[in-house]
């Protein structure tokens, strides 16, 4: 009797220890990002997901090709690093089928360069290297005609520009969409007398800021905003949506307007 009663504690006990488990496993997510600043963003937000019980794993990415491959295999449960054009882009050529949760923060892009001083001294022919990365060509080259150095075809819609839609360019710059855009900094420190034009998370990361040492930069009201993307059969998944909640709480826009200074804006899902 008293081994049977041993057994039954003992079947007992796992079967807690295994309905715990499926409850821990039930409230962990798993996020892809890039280091800078989206997963100090989510390192940020950890505590405050884990007062709500949920514990966040934050897978860390040094490029853009990943992320949304492995969210839609199911090796994470969400994904934080990519602006919306670049999302769009994405599902379109591969089909992923992902969802656009919310909008948390902007990464405003500048143009810099080691040898060029000012806007004054960008000469004729210059030549401007930019990211092999399609869905940045309108974001800047729009960025190039607010500061009055081109002009678009007045048809084309601006976020989805190319080269081939400059209609004016008095100085006759030279746009190179030779480098990935994790590169683009080995592009800055390495090309001499010419523009580069740098995502503000790689800038960030390496010391470089785009408030103070751009020689122009985007404004805080860029379409570009940085989104938490799912599988859309997560769409309204409990977990990611107090994800997002958090990420776009009062707290998180604080810590990102203080640490970053205007090099990241928060725009609380606008």
């Amino acid at each position: 009797m008293k081994k049977i009663v041993t057994l039954f504690l003992l079947v007992l006990s796992l079967g807690f220890l295994a309905a715990c488990g499926e409850e821990s496993a039930e409230n962990e997510i798993k996020v892809g990002a890039t280091s800078v600043p989206h997963a100090e963003i989510l390192e940020e937000a950890r505590p405050l997901l884990e007062e709500e019980g949920i514990e966040l794993t934050i897978e860390t990415y040094t490029d853009y090709a990943l992320p949304n491959e492995d969210l839609s295999r199911g090796e994470l449960d969400a994904n934080y690093f990519q602006h919306i054009p670049f999302f769009e882009l994405s599902l379109e050529d591969h089909g992923y089928d992902l969802v656009n949760l919310a909008g948390i923060h902007v990464e405003p892009l500048g143009v810099f360069s080691k040898d060029i001083a000012s806007v004054d001294d960008i000469e004729e022919g210059t030549e401007v290297i930019i990211s092999r990365n399609v869905p940045d060509h309108g974001r800047i080259l729009a960025l190039f005609e607010a500061n009055g150095f081109i002009t678009l075809a007045d048809d084309v819609d601006k976020s989805a520009a190319t080269i081939d839609d400059i209609v004016e360019n008095p100085l006759n710059l030279t746009f190179s969409p030779s480098v990935n855009p994790e590169f683009l900094i080995e592009a800055y420190e390495n090309e001499a007398n010419t523009l580069i034009a740098i995502n503000g998370n790689y800038a960030i990361e390496a010391g470089l800021s785009p408030v103070d040492d751009a020689l122009f930069v985007e404004g805080a009201d860029s379409l570009y905003v940085n989104i938490i993307a799912a599988r859309a059969e997560d769409e309204d998944n409990e977990n990611l949506q107090k994800l997002v909640e958090i990420l776009q709480s009062e707290e998180i826009s604080n810590f990102i307007n203080e640490k970053y200074q205007g090099e990241v804006v928060p725009v609380a899902g606008e």
